[in-house]
């Protein structure tokens, strides 16, 4: 049977029996199947499969137990797994998929500096070339559980040798010191405090491209003929810039994409020779895990940062992972820890304003803003967690409208932490049965969205409309917002 949904010929066995498992999602989703087919096709057009065109009828053939060709499983695989906040495999979908290859989705890579550089250059080039064309995430898999933190235990493990210059480094080669210049390397470092900003600024869709390009370029001159000190140095930017990469692509919703490069960052830090780098790059990935639904994982993930750094980084940096620490243990559902952690975090940024060294640039977003923020949404998941408590409401509360004020100071730079902040006191004012300031919390919200690219900001956004509109759909002021998402949060393909 020829289809366009997904790059090729749906396949289906000669004894089809209607699909249980993905019946089962679907209707717990409450998507109508010319709205799951809305959202694949606008997945898909993010991705760059710009080939897929699925309507009602393909989503009929698939709950009938058609199998639909790569990458639909994985498309499916990610919008329900946002939906429901855990992680729906193409197994728990009842879809078969051939199975990827080791080399290309495993997390368990060789921790050597000439293969970490291997490594970051084929995944860049081919995330710029297939981006638009051929839908690089198809090729990946997401690892969790003992296949994820297993081999992210090695980041501590000693390598043989520490990173040495190229042979034709040597002066002797004729080769001098290597093309760099310390200018050059002050400008590659400028740049990527740039690229930063503006993904603050602008979101993750924007200038994500612009990352992974330079990150390319990085790699190149990491196979050339430098010194020493050098090629720490530009390992250290192929952390940062691989980080980012991670994070922009989370941001947009490319969960595996953004896995990998977290996994690349945490080699080319260790290869830097920079423990708090790592640490930083481990604390993005247990956001991505409790983004997934896996709280243990990512507890695990900071504990592991958290030992790697705990002589080496600045309070800042720690009260940052103390903070993330409670955000674990808060989706676990063990409010006492949580609790700890969140007094962890405010003591220790305490110290941070007394520290007379300067903090590297990657962690300077964690102002005092981001740390209500970051203790705030804490209380609010235990409040969900704990099926939807007033109490823990209530704790989140004056930290979240703290946040607010904070981040509304500076709203151009920061403008996605504003946005999410607002959607977060949106959540907690519907947690406290006050419909009306929720609604015009959220509403608030859409109209900072507007401004940048990022996936996970609008979806959090439906999320909390969703739940207004189920909890108050007859309230004026839900029914007002639930019209202005849909004409306001246009649904437009993220330049990724």
């Amino acid at each position: 049977m020829s289809g366009n949904d997904g790059g090729g010929t749906s396949t289906a066995s000669p004894e089809k029996r209607p699909n249980e498992l993905l019946a089962s999602w679907f209707v717990r989703s409450g998507w109508s199947k010319g709205e799951l087919a809305r959202q694949v096709n606008r997945r898909a057009r993010q991705l760059g499969a710009n080939h897929i065109s699925t309507d009602t009828s393909r989503v009929r053939r698939w709950l009938d137990g058609e199998n639909p060709r790569e990458p639909i499983p994985r498309i499916l695989s990610d919008l329900f797994s946002e939906r429901f906040g855990v992680v729906v495999s193409v197994e728990d979908l009842g879809l078969r998929t051939t199975r990827p290859a080791a080399s290309a989705t495993g997390v368990d890579l060789p921790w050597t500096g000439p293969q970490t550089v291997a490594l970051l250059s084929e995944f860049s080039r081919s995330d710029l070339m297939l981006a638009r064309r051929g839908f690089l995430g198809s090729s990946l898999a997401l690892s969790a559980g003992p296949s994820l933190i297993e081999p992210m235990q090695r980041w501590l493990v000693p390598t043989p040798s520490a990173p040495q210059a190229h042979p034709a480094a040597d002066p002797s080669s004729g080769r001098g010191r290597g093309r760099l210049s310390k200018p050059e390397l002050d400008l590659l470092e400028t740049t990527t405090v740039m690229f930063r900003q503006w993904d603050a600024q602008c979101g993750g869709g924007l200038r994500r491209k612009a990352v992974v390009g330079q990150l390319h370029e990085v790699t190149d001159l990491l196979q050339e003929p430098q010194p020493e000190a050098t090629t720490r140095r530009l390992f250290k930017v192929a952390a940062e810039l691989a980080e980012l990469a991670g994070w922009m692509s989370y941001d947009v919703g490319l969960q595996p994409t953004a896995q990998k490069y977290f996994v690349l960052a945490l080699h080319a830090a260790k290869e830097a020779g920079d423990r708090p780098l790592g640490s930083y790059i481990l604390s993005s990935m247990s956001r991505q895990m409790i983004h997934l639904g896996r709280p243990d994982d990512a507890l695990e993930l900071i504990h592991l940062a958290q030992y790697g750094s705990r002589d080496c980084a600045g309070p800042r940096t720690q009260s940052m992972l103390y903070a993330m620490e409670a955000r674990a243990y808060a989706n676990m559902g063990q409010p006492g820890r949580c609790k700890r952690a969140v007094r962890m975090a405010e003591d220790t940024f305490a110290e941070a304003v007394e520290w007379d060294e300067p903090d590297p640039g990657w962690i300077s977003f964690f102002t005092e803003a981001e740390l209500y923020g970051e203790n705030s949404h804490s209380f609010r998941d235990l409040a969900y967690v704990a099926g939807r408590s007033p109490t823990y409401a209530s704790l989140a509360e004056p930290l979240m409208q703290r946040a607010v004020e904070l981040f509304a100071r500076d709203s151009v730079e920061h403008q996605r932490s504003y946005a999410l902040n607002l959607i977060g006191m949106a959540t907690v004012h519907l947690l406290q049965r006050e419909p009306e300031q929720g609604a015009a919390l959220a509403t608030d919200a859409i109209r900072a969205a507007r401004k940048v690219r990022s996936e996970r900001l609008n979806t959090r956004i439906r999320k909390t409309v969703d739940t207004a509109a189920r909890d108050f759909g007859d309230l004026a002021a839900v029914v007002d917002l639930t019209e202005r998402l849909a004409t306001e949060l246009s649904e437009t393909a993220e330049a990724v």
